[in-house]
């Protein structure tokens, strides 16, 4: 037996032994799916028929945090949201980028899918040297075939959840630098400890890998910084245990956009958004998955416009960096609606 054999029949009893799966796939405990029954074709039609602003009507601002990656965090925790769910956390003088997405679509191929709306503010080339790169799952818009074979190169350590890595080591990343790990499992990586944590949600590729990969949350240590990081994932009560037992928290990050009341169990939206962070014991929010593709039917910038507007009425500390801006929570005072300078934004 060879050692791709070995690392696949491991891959294989380790996901037969995960309490997540039953019946030949993993599971939310809920038993909650990618869809609620009789959805399809009211979100079909709004699809074809709803008129919106589904995307930027000009040019959105970036910033440029190579000037500010050049300095030494005074706090321990500085922040860089990249776009849609790809931010690069400084922890203690670790770094770890999640969900790195760098190409131009949301896609199995590169010639159709969902295209950006704005240019990464910066290049993979570009970033400070990495310690670990987090992929929450396996969807297209999270993991990005085309980035994780430029990363390949770099032999980065990559922190993924269970069955994930047989796509990595497809796509040319080494075994010895993939770590999968189950929920409530934690390992350490780069000098940062991460642990996976449940979420509600679902994983595939492609039309017969639909929940053969597990999908999870997370939870990223450092020496005296800790964050909470989303992925993808509905609203579910195991948060509020998430929050007593790895909380608190010095920044959690959820992910806001790309929703629909036929998705209302597997992405949270703006509402569910601070539902779950006060779940998780609260603090300062960064709102993530949304400004970068249209993966969804609503306004481009209506997650943020919603998020905004429920946090002052619940009087949540919600912070909206500019798209490439670096900055240290306990340094910003609160949101900055930076989409309003678009050309004909509300």
């Amino acid at each position: 037996m060879n050692d791709s054999q070995r690392r696949k029949g491991l891959r294989i009893e380790r996901t037969r032994a995960s309490a997540q799966f039953k019946g030949g796939r993993f599971q939310n405990p809920s038993g909650a799916g990618p869809a609620m029954k009789g959805s399809a074709l009211p979100v079909i039609g709004e699809y074809f028929f709803r008129r919106g602003r589904r995307s930027p009507p000009g040019p959105l601002p970036l910033a440029r945090p190579h000037e500010t990656w050049a300095r030494r965090s005074t706090t321990g925790l500085r922040v860089t949201w990249l776009g849609h769910s790809t931010v690069l956390l400084e922890i203690d003088g670790r770094r770890v980028l999640t969900d790195p997405v760098f190409a131009e679509r949301a896609s199995p191929v590169s010639f159709a899918g969902p295209m950006r709306f704005h240019p990464v503010p910066a290049a993979l080339g570009e970033l400070p040297p990495l310690d670990a790169v987090l992929l929450s799952h396996d969807h297209f818009d999270h993991l990005c075939a085309p980035t994780i074979e430029a990363l390949a190169r770099t032999r980065v350590p990559i922190v993924t959840a269970l069955g994930v890595g047989a796509h990595l080591e497809a796509l040319g990343v080494d075994p010895a630098q993939i770590t999968e790990l189950d929920w409530h499992e934690h390992a350490t990586v780069g000098g940062l400890r991460f642990t996976a944590t449940p979420s509600q949600h679902f994983s595939g590729r492609g039309p017969t890998s639909g929940n053969k990969t597990l999908w999870a949350s997370w939870v990223i240590e450092g020496e005296r910084r800790k964050v909470f990081f989303s992925g993808d994932t509905g609203l579910f009560p195991e948060l509020a245990d998430i929050g007593q037992r790895h909380g608190p928290f010095d920044l959690v990050m959820l992910e806001v956009g790309a929703y629909h009341p036929a998705w209302g169990t597997i992405h949270l939206g703006p509402e569910n958004a601070l539902i779950a962070f006060q779940l998780l014991g609260g603090g300062t929010l960064l709102p993530v998955h949304w400004g970068t593709f249209n993966l969804a039917l609503h306004d481009w910038d209506e997650p943020a416009e919603t998020l905004l507007s429920l946090a002052a009425e619940r009087r949540a500390r919600v912070v909206t960096p500019q798209i490439g801006a670096a900055f240290e929570p306990e340094h910003i005072d609160g949101p900055t609606p930076w989409w309003r300078a678009v050309a004909g934004a509300r």
